[in-house]
C-alpha cells in the first residue's frame, strides 16, 4: 500500500473577534492535513496552532513535510502506533502539527474499516456529554446580547471568559441573560492565588459549576492554594498539556483540561485521559479555534470524558468543512459516518 499526503494552510475569519484575558483573535489559521490511500479514500486533520504554546501556521507549515514523509515512509494507516513514534522521534515538539496528521491517519483509518471512529475504538455514544458554548470577553452590553443569543439557540451550558478588571460585573450580566444556564468560568492564568480563592467565593453566589485555570501555569503552588481554599471545583488547561502534567496536578485540581493541539497525537489523548481517572480525576476536552477538521475527531473522544468544550468550529464564520452536529450543545456521533466526520464542503 502507498500513502499520498499533502497540507494546506487556510485563513478562517470568525463570526464575531474573540477575546480572552491574553488578547483578540479575529482570524483562525489553521493547516488542513489529507492522507490519500491506493483505494481513493481520504483521511482529513486539521493543525490550530496557538503561539502561547509556540506553534504558528507558519511552524506547522515548516515540519509537516518531515512528519508526513514519515506517513509515506511506513505507508499504512493502520500503523498507528508505529508512526506516531516514528513522528515524534523526528519532530518532538510542534504538537498542533503531529495531531493534524494524527486526525488524518485515525480517519482514514476508520473509512477503511467503514466505521465511525467511536466505533472504531469501541466507544458508546449515549455516554457523550453536551458541548458548552464559549462567551469571550466584551463590552457588558455585547455580553448580554451574545449570552441572550446563545440561550436562544438552545446552548444550556456557558463557558465564560474572565480574567479582567470587572469579572463580577461580567459574570452578573451573563448570570441575567441566562439565568437557568450551566455556567463555568475561564480566567486563562489572568488571576494571581489571592485573587482567585476570592474570585471563586463570588463566582459561586452566582453558581459557576467550576473554575478552569484560574493562575498562570508557571505557578503550581499558586495552582495547589487556590485548590486547597476554592469553594467550587478547579480544573487545569494551561497547567495540563501532556501525559507527565497529569500526575503534577493531581493534588492541585479536580479537573483536567486536555487539548488535542497540545497533547500531540488522539492516541495521546486517550492515554492522558485514562491516566486523569487514574489518578481520581475528572476529565474535560477543550479545544482551540478550529475547522471541524480537528474538531470532528475531538467529538469522537466525547464518550470517554465528563465534560466537552468543543465548540471551537462554531465560533467560526465560515469553514472548509462540515462536522459532528451540535444542535444546542448535543454531540450527534452518527453511526453511519465513517471516520472522524469531517466532510468537506
Amino acid at each position: 500500500m502507498s500513502l499520498d499526503a499533502s497540507f494546506e494552510r487556510v485563513s478562517l475569519p470568525l463570526e464575531n473577534p474573540f477575546t480572552i484575558a491574553r488578547g483578540t483573535q479575529e482570524v483562525a489559521e489553521n493547516v488542513i492535513v489529507r492522507i490519500e490511500d491506493d483505494d481513493g479514500n481520504v483521511g482529513v486533520g486539521g493543525a490550530a496552532p496557538s503561539e502561547h504554546y509556540g506553534e504558528t501556521a507558519a511552524t506547522v507549515e515548516a515540519v509537516l513535510p518531515t512528519l508526513l514523509e514519515v506517513v509515506e515512509e511506513v505507508g499504512d494507516p493502520h500503523a498507528l502506533d508505529e508512526i506516531e513514534r516514528k513522528m515524534q522521534a523526528r519532530v518532538n515538539l510542534n504538537p498542533a502539527a503531529r495531531v493534524a496528521v494524527s486526525i488524518a491517519l485515525h480517519d482514514l483509518a476508520a473509512k477503511r474499516a467503514d466505521l465511525p471512529l467511536y466505533r472504531y475504538w469501541g466507544l458508546d455514544a449515549s455516554s457523550a456529554p453536551d458541548t458548552s458554548f464559549t462567551i469571550g470577553i466584551d463590552t457588558k452590553e455585547r455580553m448580554h446580547e451574545k449570552t441572550r443569543e446563545a440561550v436562544d439557540a438552545g446552548y444550556d451550558i456557558l463557558k465564560v471568559k474572565v480574567g479582567t478588571d470587572r469579572d463580577e460585573e461580567i459574570i452578573e450580566t451573563v448570570r441575567e441573560a441566562a439565568p437557568d444556564a450551566t455556567i463555568r468560568v475561564d480566567a486563562n492564568e489572568g488571576w494571581t492565588p489571592r485573587e482567585a480563592v476570592e474570585m471563586t467565593y463570588v463566582l459561586n453566589n452566582y453558581d459557576v459549576e467550576f473554575v478552569e485555570q484560574p493562575v498562570p501555569a508557571e505557578d503550581p503552588e499558586g495552582l495547589k492554594f487556590v485548590y486547597e481554599r476554592s469553594p467550587l471545583p478547579i480544573a487545569a488547561d494551561e497547567s495540563c498539556i501532556t501525559l507527565a502534567d497529569i500526575p503534577q496536578i493531581a493534588d492541585r485540581v479536580d479537573i483536567a483540561n486536555l487539548k488535542l493541539m497540545k497533547c500531540g497525537s488522539l492516541r495521546e489523548a486517550k492515554r492522558m485521559i485514562h491516566t486523569a481517572r487514574a489518578h481520581g480525576l475528572e476529565v474535560m476536552l477543550g479545544c482551540m479555534i478550529e475547522s471541524n477538521a480537528s474538531i470532528a475527531a475531538a467529538a469522537q473522544l466525547a464518550p470517554l470524558l465528563d465534560y466537552a468544550d468543543i465548540d471551537g468550529s462554531l465560533l467560526l464564520a465560515e469553514d472548509r468543512y462540515d462536522g459532528i452536529s451540535m444542535p444546542a450543545g448535543t454531540l450527534e456521533l452518527d453511526p453511519t459516518r465513517p471516520g472522524t466526520g469531517a466532510r468537506p464542503h
